[in-house]
């Protein structure tokens, strides 16, 4: 037997062996199992660690908390190992810091650097500055479900904002026992407090101070423990200071004496008891019989764990929110879930794994009509157990299953089903070929034939897509399931082809057959292939006049490399002229849109509510919409593109947005891209007051852009301005990945 090779030790060490099948059940065992517990989500986990450091300095204008804070903070920051971006943002009495990490970067050890580095150098910060309030961001705090409590019909004037707030801590309380639950926080609604109000007249009276007031309420209620006492046998604690029992308690808190009679707290002040000042207010809007029913609402947000399965998560709040249905949650309350994201993850997935099976079962038919049926059969086998094993790869790695690593199982079908082609296709060529070989030893010189071909065009595949792995930035991790499921599918795709093909091909060919010994006589007795022998088949000679026919001659060579030249280069001009739109990644179609409004700085909670009314009345005819919530003075639940923006910091009273709910992709015509379109033409022209800006927001496919285009627009009048700042939004818009995302309109200065 001449030299076999890799490929050839291979196969003739396991064709025989009883481990072979145990290791096709123990590859479809381990890789069922990793089907099963991988976490599945719509797009991969990205670290994209930001950290907020929050500021209060009370007293300082704009410009010395530029001088004071934030230029010794930004030096702090910008010391600290891995930080790749330091923005700042300063106005009068405040300022945020943010340090943004480098991708990939962990995010306890982001917060915990930045934490250290502060109390490290805290002496650079004036004296009399507060403790900066370190606050850090992360993928993991994107909430996967929303739940919207709103009053039913008849029910608004008993479920107020603050009657909707003290049912919601009662949900949120029963739904974070869900197992792998994170962040959770609620978005409107107002809770109860007590406060003490003073009245100047009487403070005036009675001769107290409001800081003599402040400080007695502030100390009271304070009380420790200075030790034990002894007392017949006992041990007594002895505690030291007040504790209050009640709101009447307040009230009795003595300030001061005057005239040798006590003052107390009732006596210069009212100690109400009641929801907290309106600062914000949400709305829930579904369409109604005479137009938008608008009720007042709040919203749970929910996130995950890291490394949770998004999927298993969702369905076991929305399960536990059903139980509380009748009890905790009661009957004249509400609760819509506006936000699902294991569900859309769940239905993206299986989508994209009916998509592989699909692919799988094209190529097995395929395989079958050109070879046989025995091929097609062990190549059915064959695909599913290396994209099995690819995916139990997936999870050592930590990788997902999301669209971006589906789609490289799809990507790759193509090519590693190649490794059993050529080996299936060369073994049956030899086997046509008959003669005095016997069938065992013909198996294993067919596959080392080709064996040192097909490992070197598997390491070319994988040479070739393993430095998408080194990409830097945010693409960098989003798109490393490509080169990493691709290439662990073309190294187990050669293994499976010179260890399970040959194996499963012989048993099947030989199943009703007495095997020969592997004793180099005994010849192939077989020969059910077809009258033709070893001939090359329907394709084989289609192939061979075509390919002779180019080959005899150079007149003909030289015309098909003209032909190919001109076709490549017409085929290019396409781009040019933007007959083909050229897309890092398609449009996806989501079940959410956002209109951002910022009023003028100023502007009062109330302005900001009519122009969110306005705009809600222009959208209620848009068919795809399911409901509505509007958030006014404060931010809804942020999504991956509002986390990097820190939208999760809009809560001045002039600012606000509209979350629009479409239907589910299957019950509507367009997507959601299109009806983006159309709702930027639904809100153009809208009378909106002086300095109003409107944007639409349509949440990308993939990690949204990290950057910031900023342009000063200078004019003699606010006219002028306006009318040269449209001239820039237009030449924007002219660029396609900025119109995808969003658009601005209204009247920006």
């Amino acid at each position: 037997m001449k030299n076999l090779g890799i490929s050839g030790h291979l196969t003739k060490t396991f064709l025989r062996s009883p481990l072979t099948p145990l290791l096709l059940l123990a590859s479809l065992g381990v890789g069922l199992v990793a089907l099963i517990v991988l976490p599945r989500e719509e797009e991969p986990q990205i670290s994209v660690p930001m950290v907020d450091i929050l500021v209060d300095a009370n007293g300082l204008k704009a410009a010395d908390v530029v001088e004071l804070v934030t230029k010794p903070l930004e030096d702090i920051v910008k010391g600290v190992n891995n930080v790749e971006h330091v923005y700042s943002m300063s106005e009068d009495d405040r300022v945020m810091v943010t340090a943004r990490f480098d991708v990939g970067t962990d995010e306890d050890v982001a917060i915990l650097r930045i934490h250290d580095e502060i109390r490290a150098n805290i002496s650079h910060i004036p004296i009399g500055i507060p403790d900066p309030l370190i606050i850090g961001r992360g993928i993991n705090d994107v909430p996967i479900v929303t739940i919207t409590l709103a009053p039913k019909d008849g029910g608004m004037a008993r479920w107020d904002d603050n009657a909707l707030y003290n049912v919601a801590e009662e949900v949120m309380h029963e739904l974070v026992k869900v197992e792998n639950v994170g962040l959770t926080f609620i978005v409107g609604g107002r809770a109860d407090q007590i406060r003490v109000e003073p009245d100047p007249e009487r403070l005036a009276l009675y001769g107290v101070t409001l800081g003599q007031l402040i400080d007695k309420v502030e100390n009271a209620n304070r009380s420790f423990r200075v030790g034990r006492v002894r007392d017949n046998g006992m041990a007594v604690s002895v505690m030291a200071g007040q504790t209050l029992s009640g709101v009447p308690d307040i009230g009795l808190l003595m300030i001061t004496a005057r005239d040798g009679r006590p003052v107390y707290v009732k006596d210069v002040a009212k100690v109400v008891v009641g929801a907290k000042p309106e600062e914000s207010r949400v709305w829930h809007m579904v369409k109604g019989a005479d137009g938008l029913d608008t009720r007042p609402a709040l919203t749970l947000a929910i996130a995950k764990r890291k490394g949770a399965n998004a999927v298993l998560v969702a369905d076991e709040i929305v399960q536990r929110l059903d139980r509380v249905k009748g009890t905790l949650l009661p009957s004249g309350i509400e609760a819509t879930i506006t936000r699902n994201y294991g569900e859309t993850a769940l239905e993206k997935s299986d989508e994209l794994l009916f998509h592989l099976a699909l692919a799988t079962l094209s190529i097995v038919a395929l395989v079958g009509w050109a070879l046989g049926w025995r091929e097609g059969a062990v190549v059915m086998v064959v695909v599913p157990t290396t994209i099995l094993l690819t995916l139990f790869a997936s999870y050592m790695m930590g990788f997902t299953i999301n669209r971006v690593s589906l789609f490289a199982l799809i990507f790759s079908i193509g090519i590693l089903v190649d490794d059993a082609i050529v080996v299936v296709e060369n073994i049956v060529r030899h086997w046509r070929m008959g003669g005095d070989k016997n069938p065992l030893r013909s198996t294993v010189e067919a596959v080392a034939e080709v064996g040192n071909p097909t490992i070197i065009a598997t390491l070319t595949i994988v040479a070739a897509l393993l430095p998408m792995m080194f990409v830097s930035g945010l693409m960098g991790p989003y798109m490393s399931p490509i080169p990493a499921n691709a290439s662990a599918a073309m190294v187990f795709s050669f293994f499976i082809a010179v260890i399970v093909t040959p194996w499963l091909l012989f048993k099947i060919t030989y199943w009703n057959k007495p095997v020969p010994p592997d004793d180099g006589v005994s010849p192939i007795e077989h020969a059910d292939e077809g009258a033709d022998g070893h001939g090359p088949g329907a394709l084989g000679e289609f192939y061979k006049r075509v390919a002779v026919k180019l080959l005899q001659g150079r007149k003909n060579s030289i015309r098909l490399l003209i032909i190919t030249g001109i076709a490549t280069a017409l085929s290019l001009t396409l781009f040019a002229t933007k007959s083909v739109t050229v897309k890092l990644l398609p449009f996806d179609n989501k079940s959410e849109l956002q209109v951002v409004v910022d009023l003028a700085e100023g502007s009062s909670l109330e302005a900001t509510d009519r122009v969110l009314g306005q705009v809600a009345q222009r959208l209620n005819d848009l068919p795809e919409m399911l409901s509505m919530q509007a958030y006014v003075g404060t931010a809804m639940p942020f999504n991956f593109n509002g986390l990097v923006r820190h939208y999760y910091l809009r809560g001045e009273p002039w600012q606000g947005e509209l979350q629009i709910n479409l239907k589910p992709k299957g019950d509507r015509d367009r997507q959601s891209h299109d009806v983006a379109l159309e709702v930027r033409k639904l809100l153009d022209g809208l009378d909106a007051p002086q300095g109003t800006a409107i944007k639409v927001v349509e949440v990308p496919p993939g990690p949204p852009v990290l950057a910031t285009l900023m342009a000063e627009v200078y004019g003699p009048t606010p006219e002028a301005r306006r009318e040269a700042a449209g001239r820039v939004r237009a030449a924007f818009e002219s660029v396609d990945f900025v119109s995808d995302v969003d658009d601005s309109f209204g009247q920006p200065e």
